[in-house]
């Protein structure tokens, strides 16, 4: 069934004691997603994985919406592959177009747009973590729902991040930050501390974009042993584990 596609241009006055948890999602084409991830995988593997990771995050949000002053938002890539998205995601999720060229230039303008629509605040993150831990959601919508300015950061484990959450579309977080490197978390921190805004910092978690990290989702989800940085249970990605189960030839 078709998602609600947001309008940044038709505000909601409604949405205003909402954070929109957003996910920035790409739609699930063979060969355009978890390309690193091949090999050790196929392209249609590959894809096949990246609507599980998919299908836990935004499950994972619909819990922490329905007992917390959040709503499931997807932040999706190319316009007109939102059809791709129809039997993927909870009831109650909406849809919102990405804009822009550069990967800071598309955060921005995903923060500016959600705000735009109404959220009180909004959290970006990633659709590379499915097991991450919904006490990290939970936090980041508490920390934004408090009076005051602040800015929401949750690092990966590969310097990267998984969440960032705004009140207000600063540009400072996306500017002049070195993309896909191990400094982007850092760097971050740096430009947030530059601007004079409150940050609060979440645990640590990973992202599952190449083989290494494919491994310790695979320990983590069929061997039961949480990553070492872990600082509190994992979700349990029931569609990731399926996947990884039949990949492995095991019986569920």
């Amino acid at each position: 069934m078709p998602h609600p596609i947001l309008e940044p241009s038709r505000r909601n006055p409604a949405l205003a004691s909402q954070c929109a948890l957003a996910v920035m999602a790409k739609a699930p084409r063979p060969g355009k997603v978890k390309t690193r991830l091949s090999p050790p995988l196929t392209a249609e593997q590959a894809a096949a994985l990246n609507i599980c990771f998919l299908r836990d995050t935004t499950s994972n949000i619909a819990e922490v919406a329905a007992t917390s002053n959040a709503s499931g938002v997807v932040c999706y890539t190319p316009v007109g592959d939102e059809g791709l998205f129809d039997d993927l995601l909870p009831s109650g999720f909406k849809l919102i177009a990405q804009r822009g060229d550069g990967f800071g230039e598309r955060l921005l303008a995903a923060a500016e747009d959600i705000l735009a629509c109404g959220f009180g605040a909004v959290c970006l993150i990633n659709s590379d973590s499915p097991t991450l831990p919904a006490s990290a959601l939970r936090a980041a919508a508490e920390a934004l729902s408090r009076p005051g300015d602040r800015i929401v950061l949750g690092g990966s484990s590969d310097g990267g991040y998984y969440l960032i959450g705004l009140k207000a579309p600063r540009p400072e977080p996306f500017a002049d930050i070195h993309w896909s490197t191990a400094t982007v978390y850092r760097e971050t921190v740096a430009a947030i501390a530059h601007a004079g805004v409150e940050l609060v910092e979440l645990p640590v978690w990973y992202d599952v974009d190449d083989a290494e990290t494919l491994k310790l989702l695979q320990d983590e989800l069929l061997r039961r042993i949480p990553p070492p940085f872990a600082a509190a249970l994992g979700y349990p990605a029931p569609h990731s584990r399926s996947f990884l189960l039949e990949a492995a030839g095991v019986s569920k």
